[in-house]
């Protein structure tokens, strides 16, 4: 049985779980429902990922051995309730990428001052020499640093961090 990894979402952190994905030995797949920007879609190209933008085949989709889903999507609309009628595991990004990493994630959270604190904390790690990276809607993909990148810490920076963070399995 191969590896067929299907990430939904075709922004920033679903292009990062696809080239995280296809660097681990993944046969990937990404799919948006809408439009995919210039940026990613070159990005995509380049590094030979099949795509597709302006709908989701719903069998390529079911093919999958597991799901990177962006969190935009609900997990009540048809096709998520599909997989997981299928049993097919359907993640997000930051709990993919945390399986192929030894960095410490240190999330940041909460209702004011999330960005403040974020930049302020990374800002003080580095300038103490600490390899440190920056991710969430502050940085780029978590998943897209892990495949390109070596960080001890990284900092994880969202605004719908408590609800994300209440889907994940983490390793202990």
């Amino acid at each position: 049985m191969s590896n067929k990894l299907v990430v939904l979402g075709g922004g920033e952190s679903g292009v990062g779980a696809a080239i995280l994905g296809k660097s681990k030995g993944f046969d990937v797949f990404l799919s948006d429902r809408g439009p995919l920007s210039d940026k990613y879609r070159e990005e995509l190209i380049l590094r030979n990922i099949p795509f597709e933008e302006g709908g989701h085949t719903e069998s390529k989709v079911l093919d999958a051995t597991l799901v990177v889903k962006s969190p935009g999507i609900p997990d009540k609309v048809p096709l998520i309730v599909a997989l997981k009628e299928n049993e097919i595991p359907v993640i997000s990004e930051i709990e993919f990428a945390s399986r192929y990493t030894s960095a410490k994630l240190i999330a940041i959270t909460g209702s004011n001052g999330k960005t403040t604190t974020t930049l302020l904390a990374y800002h003080l790690l580095k300038s103490a020499g600490l390899n440190v990276g920056l991710a969430g809607n502050v940085g780029e993909s978590f998943a897209w640093q892990v495949a390109e990148k070596n960080f001890d810490y990284t900092f994880w920076k969202s605004v719908v961090f408590n609800w994300i963070i209440s889907q994940i399995s983490f390793r202990t």
